[in-house]
Protein backbone atom coordinates (compact mmCIF):
# COMPACT_ATOMS: atom_id res chain seq x y z
CA UNK A 1 0.00 0.00 0.00
CA UNK A 2 1.13 3.27 -1.28
CA UNK A 3 1.38 6.19 1.09
CA UNK A 4 1.11 9.60 0.00
CA UNK A 5 4.20 11.88 0.68
CA UNK A 6 3.73 14.86 3.49
CA UNK A 7 4.33 18.51 2.59
CA UNK A 8 7.81 17.87 4.58
CA UNK A 9 8.85 15.07 2.53
CA UNK A 10 7.64 16.36 -0.83
CA UNK A 11 10.14 19.41 0.09
CA UNK A 12 12.77 17.35 0.99
CA UNK A 13 13.00 15.30 -2.42
CA UNK A 14 12.76 18.54 -4.20
CA UNK A 15 15.37 19.86 -2.85
CA UNK A 16 17.26 17.32 -3.33
CA UNK A 17 16.90 16.78 -7.08
CA UNK A 18 17.68 20.35 -7.52
CA UNK A 19 20.76 20.09 -5.73
CA UNK A 20 22.14 16.95 -7.38
CA UNK A 21 20.79 19.23 -11.08
CA UNK A 22 23.69 21.91 -9.77
CA UNK A 23 26.24 19.55 -9.06
CA UNK A 24 25.78 17.88 -12.29
CA UNK A 25 25.37 20.97 -14.48
CA UNK A 26 28.49 21.76 -13.02
CA UNK A 27 30.74 18.70 -13.58
CA UNK A 28 29.37 19.31 -16.89
CA UNK A 29 30.26 22.50 -17.50
CA UNK A 30 34.37 22.13 -16.22
CA UNK A 31 34.33 18.98 -18.10
CA UNK A 32 33.38 20.80 -20.92
CA UNK A 33 35.76 23.68 -20.54
CA UNK A 34 38.42 21.32 -19.94
CA UNK A 35 37.68 18.98 -22.80
CA UNK A 36 39.47 19.45 -26.01
CA UNK A 37 37.52 20.14 -29.26
CA UNK A 38 37.82 17.89 -31.89
CA UNK A 39 37.00 20.82 -34.62
CA UNK A 40 36.83 18.74 -37.68
CA UNK A 41 40.18 16.59 -37.07
CA UNK A 42 41.21 15.13 -40.93
CA UNK A 43 41.61 11.57 -41.11
CA UNK A 44 44.39 9.86 -40.39
CA UNK A 45 46.42 9.81 -36.97
CA UNK A 46 48.31 12.91 -35.97
CA UNK A 47 51.58 13.82 -37.46
CA UNK A 48 54.64 13.43 -34.44
CA UNK A 49 57.90 13.64 -36.28
CA UNK A 50 58.41 17.64 -36.54
CA UNK A 51 61.14 20.41 -36.89
CA UNK A 52 60.28 23.74 -36.24
CA UNK A 53 62.93 25.86 -37.25
CA UNK A 54 62.19 28.76 -34.49
CA UNK A 55 63.37 31.71 -36.11
CA UNK A 56 64.21 34.92 -33.84
CA UNK A 57 61.80 37.66 -32.47
CA UNK A 58 58.79 35.54 -34.58
CA UNK A 59 55.93 34.64 -31.94
CA UNK A 60 58.51 31.06 -31.95
CA UNK A 61 58.52 31.27 -28.59
CA UNK A 62 54.73 30.67 -28.69
CA UNK A 63 54.68 27.95 -31.10
CA UNK A 64 57.61 26.45 -29.01
CA UNK A 65 55.14 26.01 -26.02
CA UNK A 66 52.48 23.87 -28.20
CA UNK A 67 55.21 21.80 -29.82
CA UNK A 68 56.46 21.38 -25.96
CA UNK A 69 52.52 20.65 -24.75
CA UNK A 70 51.86 18.50 -27.42
CA UNK A 71 55.31 16.55 -26.67
CA UNK A 72 54.84 15.89 -22.82
CA UNK A 73 50.97 14.92 -23.68
CA UNK A 74 51.91 12.10 -25.98
CA UNK A 75 55.42 11.41 -24.46
CA UNK A 76 57.49 11.98 -27.08
CA UNK A 77 60.79 12.28 -27.17
CA UNK A 78 62.42 16.33 -28.09
CA UNK A 79 65.68 16.95 -29.30
CA UNK A 80 66.80 19.04 -26.39
CA UNK A 81 70.19 20.88 -25.94
CA UNK A 82 73.25 19.01 -24.68
CA UNK A 83 74.21 19.53 -20.89
CA UNK A 84 74.07 22.64 -19.68
CA UNK A 85 73.11 24.32 -22.73
CA UNK A 86 69.44 26.42 -23.71
CA UNK A 87 69.47 26.25 -27.39
CA UNK A 88 71.43 23.91 -30.02
CA UNK A 89 74.76 25.60 -30.64
CA UNK A 90 73.09 28.68 -32.23
CA UNK A 91 74.38 31.52 -33.72
CA UNK A 92 76.99 28.31 -34.94
CA UNK A 93 75.77 26.58 -37.62
CA UNK A 94 73.86 23.41 -35.87
CA UNK A 95 75.51 20.20 -35.35
CA UNK A 96 74.22 16.92 -34.62
CA UNK A 97 76.49 16.46 -31.80
CA UNK A 98 74.84 19.53 -30.13
CA UNK A 99 72.02 17.38 -28.89
CA UNK A 100 71.39 15.10 -25.89
CA UNK A 101 71.20 12.02 -26.59
CA UNK A 102 73.05 11.31 -29.43
CA UNK A 103 76.21 9.04 -30.08
CA UNK A 104 79.21 9.18 -32.58
CA UNK A 105 77.38 6.40 -35.00
CA UNK A 106 73.64 8.57 -34.70
CA UNK A 107 71.13 9.14 -32.08
CA UNK A 108 70.99 6.45 -28.79
CA UNK A 109 66.89 6.99 -29.15
CA UNK A 110 64.07 8.13 -31.77
CA UNK A 111 63.66 11.89 -31.54
CA UNK A 112 60.48 13.37 -32.46
CA UNK A 113 60.40 16.58 -32.16
CA UNK A 114 62.88 19.27 -32.62
CA UNK A 115 62.40 22.68 -31.87
CA UNK A 116 64.58 25.16 -29.85
CA UNK A 117 66.91 27.68 -31.38
CA UNK A 118 69.46 26.57 -33.95
CA UNK A 119 70.75 27.92 -37.52
CA UNK A 120 69.49 25.29 -39.63
CA UNK A 121 71.80 22.88 -41.05
CA UNK A 122 69.90 20.49 -43.48
CA UNK A 123 72.60 17.25 -43.17
CA UNK A 124 73.17 17.82 -39.29
CA UNK A 125 69.90 18.13 -38.91
CA UNK A 126 68.36 14.86 -41.08
CA UNK A 127 71.13 12.99 -38.63
CA UNK A 128 68.98 13.53 -36.03
CA UNK A 129 65.38 13.29 -37.04
CA UNK A 130 63.84 10.49 -38.85
CA UNK A 131 63.07 10.86 -42.49
CA UNK A 132 59.45 11.35 -42.61
CA UNK A 133 59.30 14.72 -40.64
CA UNK A 134 57.37 17.44 -41.04
CA UNK A 135 59.47 21.06 -41.38
CA UNK A 136 58.38 23.87 -40.79
CA UNK A 137 59.43 27.82 -39.58
CA UNK A 138 57.06 30.93 -38.84
CA UNK A 139 58.20 34.63 -40.72
CA UNK A 140 57.46 37.88 -39.27
CA UNK A 141 57.55 41.43 -40.83
CA UNK A 142 61.18 42.16 -41.11
CA UNK A 143 60.42 46.07 -39.77
CA UNK A 144 58.70 44.73 -36.75
CA UNK A 145 61.18 41.91 -36.06
CA UNK A 146 64.64 44.38 -36.27
CA UNK A 147 62.84 46.61 -33.84
CA UNK A 148 62.01 43.48 -31.76
CA UNK A 149 65.83 42.22 -31.91
CA UNK A 150 67.04 45.90 -31.08
CA UNK A 151 65.38 45.46 -27.82
CA UNK A 152 66.13 41.90 -27.03
CA UNK A 153 69.67 42.11 -28.17
CA UNK A 154 70.70 45.77 -27.83
CA UNK A 155 73.44 44.36 -25.14
CA UNK A 156 74.67 41.03 -27.56
CA UNK A 157 75.24 42.95 -30.65
CA UNK A 158 78.24 45.18 -30.89
CA UNK A 159 76.24 47.16 -33.99
CA UNK A 160 73.46 48.18 -32.10
CA UNK A 161 75.10 48.44 -28.68
CA UNK A 162 77.26 51.18 -30.37
CA UNK A 163 73.98 52.82 -31.64
CA UNK A 164 71.44 55.42 -29.40
CA UNK A 165 68.43 54.40 -31.42
CA UNK A 166 67.30 51.86 -34.05
CA UNK A 167 65.99 54.86 -35.98
CA UNK A 168 69.78 56.13 -35.83
CA UNK A 169 71.40 52.83 -36.56
CA UNK A 170 69.00 52.20 -39.71
CA UNK A 171 69.79 55.79 -40.62
CA UNK A 172 73.51 55.28 -40.71
CA UNK A 173 74.35 51.39 -41.00
CA UNK A 174 77.10 51.08 -41.89
CA UNK A 175 78.58 53.27 -38.89
CA UNK A 176 77.92 50.87 -36.70
CA UNK A 177 77.56 47.36 -38.54
CA UNK A 178 81.00 45.78 -39.74
CA UNK A 179 80.32 42.61 -41.66
CA UNK A 180 83.97 41.56 -41.49
CA UNK A 181 83.91 41.62 -37.92
CA UNK A 182 81.73 39.68 -35.14
CA UNK A 183 79.47 38.01 -38.07
CA UNK A 184 78.03 35.63 -35.47
CA UNK A 185 77.09 38.01 -33.01
CA UNK A 186 76.05 40.76 -35.09
CA UNK A 187 73.85 38.16 -36.63
CA UNK A 188 70.73 40.02 -34.56
CA UNK A 189 71.60 42.94 -36.76
CA UNK A 190 70.70 42.18 -40.14
CA UNK A 191 68.53 39.89 -42.46
CA UNK A 192 68.07 37.66 -38.95
CA UNK A 193 65.54 35.18 -40.51
CA UNK A 194 67.96 34.62 -43.52
CA UNK A 195 70.52 33.97 -40.96
CA UNK A 196 68.58 31.57 -38.98
CA UNK A 197 67.42 29.63 -42.06
CA UNK A 198 71.64 28.96 -42.83
CA UNK A 199 72.21 31.97 -45.18
CA UNK A 200 74.73 35.09 -45.46
CA UNK A 201 73.29 37.72 -44.26
CA UNK A 202 75.16 40.19 -46.01
CA UNK A 203 75.10 38.22 -49.65
CA UNK A 204 74.12 40.58 -52.25
CA UNK A 205 70.49 40.86 -52.77
CA UNK A 206 70.78 39.40 -56.47
CA UNK A 207 67.42 37.81 -58.24
CA UNK A 208 68.91 34.54 -59.35
CA UNK A 209 70.40 33.81 -55.44
CA UNK A 210 67.49 35.29 -53.73
CA UNK A 211 65.37 32.88 -56.21
CA UNK A 212 67.69 29.85 -56.16
CA UNK A 213 67.92 30.25 -51.70
CA UNK A 214 63.84 30.76 -51.74
CA UNK A 215 63.05 27.40 -53.87
CA UNK A 216 65.34 26.14 -51.09
CA UNK A 217 63.26 26.84 -48.18
CA UNK A 218 60.46 25.81 -50.46
CA UNK A 219 61.78 22.54 -51.06
CA UNK A 220 62.87 21.62 -47.62
CA UNK A 221 59.70 22.92 -45.42
CA UNK A 222 56.26 21.86 -45.98
CA UNK A 223 55.13 25.11 -44.51
CA UNK A 224 56.03 28.49 -43.43
CA UNK A 225 53.50 30.69 -41.04
CA UNK A 226 53.44 34.18 -40.93
CA UNK A 227 53.45 35.88 -37.18
CA UNK A 228 50.67 38.83 -38.33
CA UNK A 229 48.25 36.44 -38.83
CA UNK A 230 49.10 33.69 -35.83
CA UNK A 231 45.58 32.25 -35.41
CA UNK A 232 45.14 31.81 -38.92
CA UNK A 233 48.76 30.09 -38.97
CA UNK A 234 47.55 28.03 -36.20
CA UNK A 235 44.66 26.67 -37.92
CA UNK A 236 46.70 25.66 -40.91
CA UNK A 237 49.22 24.03 -38.97
CA UNK A 238 46.36 21.96 -37.00
CA UNK A 239 45.27 20.75 -40.45
CA UNK A 240 48.38 19.38 -41.84
CA UNK A 241 49.52 17.60 -38.47
CA UNK A 242 46.16 16.56 -38.48
CA UNK A 243 46.07 17.81 -34.53
CA UNK A 244 42.85 18.29 -32.32
CA UNK A 245 41.65 22.10 -32.10
CA UNK A 246 43.54 22.10 -28.01
CA UNK A 247 46.45 20.89 -29.46
CA UNK A 248 47.33 24.52 -30.63
CA UNK A 249 45.61 27.07 -28.37
CA UNK A 250 47.55 29.08 -26.57
CA UNK A 251 48.20 32.27 -24.49
CA UNK A 252 50.86 35.05 -25.89
CA UNK A 253 54.33 33.88 -24.71
CA UNK A 254 57.82 36.30 -24.42
CA UNK A 255 55.40 39.19 -25.00
CA UNK A 256 57.27 42.25 -24.46
CA UNK A 257 55.62 45.57 -22.76
CA UNK A 258 53.93 48.42 -24.77
CA UNK A 259 56.60 50.87 -22.95
CA UNK A 260 59.39 48.73 -24.66
CA UNK A 261 58.07 49.00 -28.11
CA UNK A 262 59.09 51.46 -30.37
CA UNK A 263 57.00 52.76 -33.50
CA UNK A 264 59.85 53.67 -36.45
CA UNK A 265 58.62 56.51 -38.39
CA UNK A 266 57.85 55.64 -42.22
CA UNK A 267 60.92 56.87 -43.53
CA UNK A 268 62.31 54.33 -40.77
CA UNK A 269 60.14 51.75 -41.65
CA UNK A 270 61.46 52.22 -45.44
CA UNK A 271 65.48 52.04 -44.35
CA UNK A 272 64.42 48.13 -42.67
CA UNK A 273 63.29 46.91 -45.76
CA UNK A 274 65.93 48.26 -47.35
CA UNK A 275 68.66 47.33 -44.61
CA UNK A 276 67.45 43.76 -44.14
CA UNK A 277 66.15 43.22 -48.02
CA UNK A 278 67.13 39.64 -47.94
CA UNK A 279 64.62 39.26 -45.36
CA UNK A 280 61.92 41.43 -46.57
CA UNK A 281 62.10 39.03 -50.22
CA UNK A 282 61.85 36.30 -48.23
CA UNK A 283 58.75 37.56 -45.82
CA UNK A 284 56.57 38.52 -48.90
CA UNK A 285 57.37 35.16 -50.88
CA UNK A 286 55.97 33.02 -47.52
CA UNK A 287 53.29 35.49 -47.02
CA UNK A 288 52.14 34.89 -50.14
CA UNK A 289 52.32 30.91 -50.52
CA UNK A 290 50.60 31.12 -46.86
CA UNK A 291 47.45 32.89 -48.09
CA UNK A 292 47.28 30.66 -51.42
CA UNK A 293 47.75 27.80 -48.89
CA UNK A 294 44.80 28.85 -47.05
CA UNK A 295 42.84 29.16 -49.91
CA UNK A 296 43.29 25.99 -51.65
CA UNK A 297 42.86 24.27 -48.08
CA UNK A 298 40.04 26.09 -46.20
CA UNK A 299 38.23 28.58 -48.54
CA UNK A 300 37.57 32.03 -46.48
CA UNK A 301 34.43 30.77 -45.08
CA UNK A 302 35.64 27.74 -43.50
CA UNK A 303 39.38 29.98 -42.05
CA UNK A 304 36.80 32.64 -40.75
CA UNK A 305 34.63 30.03 -38.87
CA UNK A 306 37.71 27.69 -38.03
CA UNK A 307 39.57 30.70 -36.62
CA UNK A 308 36.90 31.90 -34.62
CA UNK A 309 36.69 28.38 -32.69
CA UNK A 310 40.43 28.57 -32.01
CA UNK A 311 40.11 32.56 -30.39
CA UNK A 312 37.25 30.97 -28.60
CA UNK A 313 38.35 28.40 -27.25
CA UNK A 314 41.10 30.89 -25.79
CA UNK A 315 39.04 33.20 -24.43
CA UNK A 316 37.50 30.12 -22.31
CA UNK A 317 40.66 28.89 -21.22
CA UNK A 318 41.88 32.40 -20.08
CA UNK A 319 38.76 32.79 -17.95
CA UNK A 320 39.91 29.35 -16.95
CA UNK A 321 43.25 29.90 -16.48
CA UNK A 322 44.25 33.20 -15.40
CA UNK A 323 44.02 36.02 -12.94
CA UNK A 324 42.69 38.23 -15.74
CA UNK A 325 43.43 38.71 -19.30
CA UNK A 326 46.52 41.38 -18.59
CA UNK A 327 49.72 40.07 -19.00
CA UNK A 328 52.25 40.57 -16.19
CA UNK A 329 55.49 42.35 -16.04
CA UNK A 330 58.39 40.72 -13.79
CA UNK A 331 57.68 42.86 -10.70
CA UNK A 332 54.24 41.08 -10.92
CA UNK A 333 54.50 38.31 -11.26
CA UNK A 334 54.08 36.21 -8.04
CA UNK A 335 55.52 32.57 -9.18
CA UNK A 336 58.86 32.51 -9.68
CA UNK A 337 58.17 28.78 -11.79
CA UNK A 338 56.07 31.90 -14.72
CA UNK A 339 59.09 34.48 -14.43
CA UNK A 340 60.36 34.71 -17.93
CA UNK A 341 63.81 35.48 -18.80
CA UNK A 342 64.28 39.24 -19.01
CA UNK A 343 67.03 40.70 -21.88
CA UNK A 344 68.08 44.20 -22.91
CA UNK A 345 66.02 46.33 -23.06
CA UNK A 346 62.52 44.39 -23.44
CA UNK A 347 60.26 44.19 -20.49
CA UNK A 348 58.95 40.72 -20.77
CA UNK A 349 55.88 39.70 -19.53
CA UNK A 350 54.12 36.68 -18.15
CA UNK A 351 51.12 35.56 -16.23
CA UNK A 352 49.75 34.59 -12.84
CA UNK A 353 47.01 31.62 -12.61
CA UNK A 354 44.35 31.90 -10.74
CA UNK A 355 43.90 30.99 -6.86
CA UNK A 356 42.31 27.83 -5.95
CA UNK A 357 42.41 25.36 -9.70
CA UNK A 358 42.38 21.80 -8.77
CA UNK A 359 45.57 19.75 -9.24
CA UNK A 360 44.53 18.50 -12.81
CA UNK A 361 43.68 22.29 -14.47
CA UNK A 362 46.49 23.80 -12.45
CA UNK A 363 48.76 21.68 -14.12
CA UNK A 364 47.20 22.14 -17.65
CA UNK A 365 47.35 26.24 -17.33
CA UNK A 366 51.16 26.56 -15.66
CA UNK A 367 52.29 24.17 -18.59
CA UNK A 368 50.19 26.90 -20.86
CA UNK A 369 51.91 30.03 -19.47
CA UNK A 370 55.24 28.20 -18.42
CA UNK A 371 58.08 30.27 -19.98
CA UNK A 372 60.22 28.08 -22.72
CA UNK A 373 63.63 27.86 -20.05
CA UNK A 374 61.42 26.38 -17.03
CA UNK A 375 59.55 24.27 -19.49
CA UNK A 376 62.66 23.21 -21.80
CA UNK A 377 64.46 22.27 -17.95
CA UNK A 378 61.33 20.46 -16.73
CA UNK A 379 61.28 18.49 -20.00
CA UNK A 380 65.24 17.73 -20.14
CA UNK A 381 64.76 16.39 -16.50
CA UNK A 382 62.07 14.14 -17.37
CA UNK A 383 63.97 12.87 -20.71
CA UNK A 384 67.04 12.60 -19.28
CA UNK A 385 66.43 11.81 -15.05
CA UNK A 386 70.05 10.48 -14.96
CA UNK A 387 71.30 13.62 -16.15
CA UNK A 388 72.04 16.91 -13.78
CA UNK A 389 69.18 18.95 -14.38
CA UNK A 390 69.59 22.47 -16.17
CA UNK A 391 69.91 25.83 -13.88
CA UNK A 392 67.82 28.83 -15.38
CA UNK A 393 69.54 32.16 -15.81
CA UNK A 394 66.47 34.35 -14.61
CA UNK A 395 67.24 37.65 -13.64
CA UNK A 396 65.94 38.79 -10.09
CA UNK A 397 62.51 40.47 -10.44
Amino acid sequence: MLFPLGSTQRCFWTLLVLTMMVLLLAGLLHVEMLTPLLGGQAEGPPITNIMFLKTHKTASSTVLNILFRFAERHNLSLALPEGSRFHLGYPWLFLARYVEGMGQNGPLQQFNIMCNHLRFNLPEVQKVMPNDTFYFSILRNPIFQLESSFAYYKHLSPAFRAAPSLDAFLASPHTYYNQSLDLLRNAYARNHMWFDLGFDPNAPVEESYVRARLADVEQRFQLVLIAEYFDESMVLLRHRLRWQLDDVVSFKLNLRSQRSITSLPPEGQERAKRWCALDWRLYQHFNRTFWASLRAELGPRRLRSEVAQLRERRRVLSALCLQDDAPKNKTQITDPQLLPFQSGKASILGYNLREGLDNETLRICQKMVMPELQYMAHLYTLQFPQKPPKNIPLQKA
